[in-house]
């Protein structure tokens, strides 16, 4: 999953980054309202995290502009605590959650995990595909029953795909939201790294679940 986190104080900025990547999550930062807004609006993040004091453009501006323009990503605002009234507008103005400064580190991959469940529709938390089932919030997998161990990249990508289940996925949306990098045609990473998960998940078990799409990319999904 791929997030944005619009932020102009570097040290909480990193430290969000940093929790954020160490949970398997690609993260862009962004210092300056205006380029957080042009950032927010290209559509392709799962998730926003916005301070609400910028420079440039304000958060309470940005979420009004992402929300007018259908971007519909769930929004965590930041706010001091001192700040209840800018965290109203905010929650009306569209945002889905709001935490107040400083916090907890957990308690902010908490909020992240409880607003991806609900963007996807999860109301469990858990991700099911027949008998694959992927626990976000512990980070299991199990098909039939049994524990699969995956490395944390294997992990991010098969909860893309999870997440996107149905959906073609081709190489550079993958590229963009399990590597947090613009795909290099040259390099066959995403191939591999497929054929791991393929071999962990549907070596020796049926129905098979992850399937290529030719000159397109890969989709998961019980035939």
């Amino acid at each position: 999953m791929r997030i944005l986190v619009i932020e102009d104080e570097a040290k909480v900025a990193s430290f969000i980054r940093r929790a954020l990547e160490e949970e398997s999550y690609a993260v862009d930062v962004s210092a300056d309202g205006a380029k957080g807004l042009q950032m927010g609006l290209s559509g392709s993040y799962d998730l926003i995290i916005l301070d609400l004091m910028l420079p440039g453009v304000l958060g309470l501006e940005i979420l009004k502009e992402l929300r007018k323009e259908k971007i519909q990503a769930p929004v965590l605002i930041l706010t001091a605590r001192s700040q209840v009234d800018q965290r109203v507008k905010g929650l009306d103005a569209g945002a889905d959650d709001y935490l107040t400064k400083p916090f907890a580190i957990e308690e902010l991959l908490a909020r992240v995990r409880a607003l991806l469940r609900r963007g996807s529709g999860e109301a469990t938390g858990l991700l099911q595909v027949k008998d694959l089932v992927l626990n976000p919030a512990t980070r299991e997998v199990t098909r039939g029953g049994q524990r699969i161990e995956l490395t944390a990249k294997e992990y991010a990508l098969l909860e893309y795909m999870i997440r996107n289940t149905g959906r073609v996925l081709t190489r550079p949306m993958i590229a963009e939201h399990v590597w947090n990098l613009d795909f290099d045609t040259f390099t066959n990473v995403i191939d591999v790294y497929v054929n791991y998960l393929r071999n962990k998940i549907d070596r020796g078990r049926e129905p098979k679940l992850i399937h290529t799409v030719r000159g397109s990319g890969y989709v998961l999904k019980a035939e």
